[in-house]
């Protein structure tokens, strides 16, 4: 497998310069609003959204200015959604940094996500890019849902295999999917192959978010225990569901007190984590993540070969061996 630094060399100059282009895209008069701007940049992650919209659009066609406008879109939007996933969850950190409610407080934060919405709205707007601003809106329309529907499940922790994967195609696959999207409809593409790139993204998300589940039963790199943020949370993750699936009435009863009301002590969560395990429920999702990450590697194989199609491939095989 590459490293990300490998995968990324290709359009490395384009992500170069997207970043200084993402910068200018967030400056504002208010001193307040460039100080906690200028902390969300420093404290940015991988840059895999904008990986993917450069990579999708060297596959389809070309790099265009218009590509670079298709990412910082995304970057914008989404990272508003960030901001306030963080009020809605009571959240103080992410990626290990302070979230900007826990600095700011909350009034403070709805008002910077609601700046970083209409900093990606005009900005669209200001260049006719009403082909990009589509993809993107329709996007974190399906995020709100997704997390609108898990909320909705989570509360009877009855969440069936099927409402699973419609929760996670619209709360995290819809994301990647808009990249591939964007980036692809960047480059001129026609509707066909701009939908083609769209599913590409879509499976590769669900790959990736079964991944993310699969953490909870992996040992950890410093303690050697598993992560168990999702059970603490009462996430029903497709480990957990497959064991509900495979057992009687009275060890569901239990599984459902466990998560409910025993998330916190690690005896209890020990126990349902080696039930999870000797039920073959990590095994199930594993073999769902590989033919999801393989449905996106076949469609992707459909594109002439480059070398950009090569390290498009290799991010989908990274984002499903990761270790964090």
């Amino acid at each position: 497998m590459l490293t990300l630094k490998e995968i990324q060399a290709p359009v490395a100059e384009h992500i170069g310069s997207f970043e200084e282009k993402f910068r200018a895209s967030m400056k504002s008069s208010v001193p307040l609003l460039d100080k906690i701007t200028h902390y969300i940049i420093k404290r940015k992650g991988k840059q895999m959204r904008p990986l993917f919209v450069f990579l999708a659009a060297s596959v389809t066609g070309g790099i265009k200015e218009s590509t670079h406008r298709a990412a910082s879109l995304i970057e914008l939007l989404h990272t508003a959604t960030l901001v306030h996933d963080d009020i809605v969850d009571d959240s103080n950190l992410r990626r290990g940094f302070f979230s900007i409610n826990a600095l700011w407080k909350n009034k403070i934060s709805v008002l910077v996500g609601d700046y970083l919405l209409s900093k990606g709205l005009l900005f669209s707007l200001e260049n006719d890019d009403y082909n990009l601003l589509r993809i993107v809106s329709n996007a974190v329309r399906e995020m709100s849902e997704g997390e609108l529907l898990q909320i909705e499940k989570a509360r009877r922790l009855d969440i069936e295999e099927a409402v699973y994967f419609e929760i996670i195609r619209k709360k995290t696959a819809s994301l990647i999917a808009s990249c591939c999207a964007c980036g692809s409809a960047s480059s001129g593409s026609d509707p066909e192959t701009i939908e083609k790139m769209r599913l590409f993204g879509e499976y590769t998300g669900i790959a990736f978010q079964i991944k993310d589940d699969l953490f909870d039963y992996e040992a950890g790199n410093a303690t050697g225990k598993p992560a168990v943020i999702d059970i603490k949370d009462q996430k029903m993750t497709l480990p957990l569901i497959y064991l509900l699936n495979h057992s009687g009435f009275m060890e569901k009863r239990w599984i459902v007190n466990t998560v409910k009301n025993h998330n916190t002590e690690p005896a209890k969560v020990a126990e349902l984590i080696e039930k999870v395990r000797a039920s073959g429920g990590i095994g199930y999702a594993r073999e769902k993540m590989l033919e999801n990450r393989q449905k996106a590697i076949d469609l992707l194989r459909t594109f002439p070969e480059s070398i950009y199609r090569n390290s498009l491939e290799q991010l989908v095989i990274f984002t499903t061996e990761r270790n964090k």
